[in-house]
């Protein structure tokens, strides 16, 4: 699935109600006031990059404060230096992610 589907199909409340967490729980996460996430559930247009922090944080599960700019760098690097090492170890990742 592209990220652009991802984001487009994004509902927050339904989302919300299977994690189950409160308004003030799910949006504190995003640095979005439970008003303000009441407005995006109740149909507000909700900015990109909101909707991006709410597939990460409660779709993708990425625990944000862990992850470092360095982090990111090494990815940027891999994937355009060395694809197949990427490829290896996002395989990789994934066969430990469902092992452990």
């Amino acid at each position: 699935m592209s990220n652009t589907k991802a984001t487009e199909t994004i509902e927050p409340r339904e989302i919300r109600r299977k994690l189950g967490l409160n308004q003030q729980q799910f949006w504190s996460q995003l640095g979005v006031t439970q008003s303000g996430g009441s407005r995006y559930e109740s149909g507000r247009n909700m900015p990109r990059p909101v909707r991006e922090l709410l597939r990460l944080v409660h779709v993708e599960q990425i625990d944000l404060q862990r992850v470092k700019r360095d982090d990111m760098d090494v990815i940027a690097y891999l994937k355009s230096q060395d694809a197949a090492l990427y490829k290896t170890l996002k395989k990789s990742a994934k066969a430990w992610k469902k092992g452990a």
